[in-house]
């Protein structure tokens, strides 16, 4: 890590130890826009890494994003931030203004029907985004489709579409939008940006947010099991809990390494078999993980109470957002079956 990624890291870090309070994520919970938090997030630039400085962004890499990302899911953070970087940087590309206040990205199912069509003065949406993060809570929306086989980015204002709300296992809005011909500013998408590029890029950001969210569960894991005693000494002496834990470590530091090497990749250009192999193994990471850390917590784990199943609910509601792991393994089998047997060593170690 760099000088100024550490400087990032630090900031990151000590505004979310700060302002992502318990009484901050059970009211965000309970339907409360936690308005406060947005505004020292978006105040400290954390929203458009990635958009350029002369368009009021910091003008970082996908690499720098890993940090804003992964450091939202190691704090459960209440916020669109994932979503806002994503959709920030899709409109960037575009050329399309990047207003302030947090963005949605849709389409969030690869089998949604979303229509973008001409008209005259501009551009209708039509058709309708399921379970869309944080859809009704965006001051903006993006939407990236096909029209006649070319990516295009289009920016829809609240107000012009329906919302039917919904949430995830965490509580967090997982909205159903419906466009019934809504105006909005479209632009075909920057160079190397695929139609499905909400999907692709919601996968890589789920990535980073499970691994910064594992880490997290893992510090929590160890440091009960070094306070918490049991037969006279803390129960993190015992062989089976040590080995637990050991198991655990090894899969955050794979889900680590999965998706920073895939935001490294993005950097790059065509990052799709990273953005795969990071979603499917930050996604094992997330079921094994959880269910060694609520072993080690026992039944305080559950409760409302404890911080940990702040966690633990997003990573099960994450690992299943944006293609679970079957489905990126399957998609990356048939990649692999394509290179053929004699290419398949060559290819990964290129990578």
């Amino acid at each position: 890590m760099n000088e100024l990624r550490a400087i990032l890291a630090d900031v990151v870090t000590r505004l979310f130890t700060e302002r992502v309070t318990r009484e901050v994520r059970q009211s965000a919970e309970s339907g409360m826009w936690p308005d406060a938090l947005w505004t020292a997030v978006e105040e400290n630039g954390l929203t458009l890494p990635l958009v350029p400085e002369a368009r009021g962004g910091a003008g970082g890499t996908w690499a720098d994003a890993y940090i804003v990302v992964s450091a939202a899911g190691r704090h459960a953070v209440p916020l669109p931030l994932p979503e806002t970087i994503v959709a920030a940087w899709l409109l960037a590309r575009a050329d399309l203004e990047v207003p302030t206040g947090p963005l949605a990205l849709a389409p969030a199912q690869r089998d949604d029907d979303v229509r973008l069509t001409p008209a005259t003065g501009g551009w209708r949406l039509s058709g309708t985004a399921r379970r869309v993060p944080w859809g009704g809570s965006a001051r903006h929306v993006v939407v990236v489709t096909a029209v006649d086989g070319r990516a295009m980015v289009a920016r829809a204002a609240a107000g012009g579409f329906g919302v039917e709300p919904d949430r995830n296992l965490a509580l967090e809005p997982r909205d159903t939008l419906v466009f019934d011909r809504t105006p909005v500013t479209a632009a075909p998408a920057g160079a190397g940006v695929p139609p499905d590029a909400a999907w692709q890029y919601g996968a890589l950001a789920r990535a980073a947010q499970i691994a910064g969210g594992v880490d997290a569960i893992l510090k929590s894991a160890t440091r009960y099991a070094t306070e918490r005693r049991q037969f006279g000494k803390p129960i993190g002496a015992f062989q089976a809990i040590q080995q637990n834990l050991a198991v655990l470590a090894g899969h955050v530091a794979a889900a680590d390494i999965a998706a920073a090497h895939a935001f490294r990749a993005a950097d790059r250009g065509d990052a799709l078999f990273e953005i795969g192999v990071a979603k499917a193994r930050t996604g094992e990471a997330a079921g094994i993980g959880a269910s060694i850390a609520h072993q080690v917590h026992g039944a305080i784990g559950f409760t409302y109470e404890h911080d940990l199943q702040f966690v633990t609910r997003r990573l099960w509601s994450w690992r299943a957002e944006f293609g679970g792991e079957a489905w990126w393994a399957a998609t990356l089998g048939r990649e692999v079956a394509l290179w053929g047997a004699d290419a398949l060593w060559p290819t990964l170690t290129a990578r």
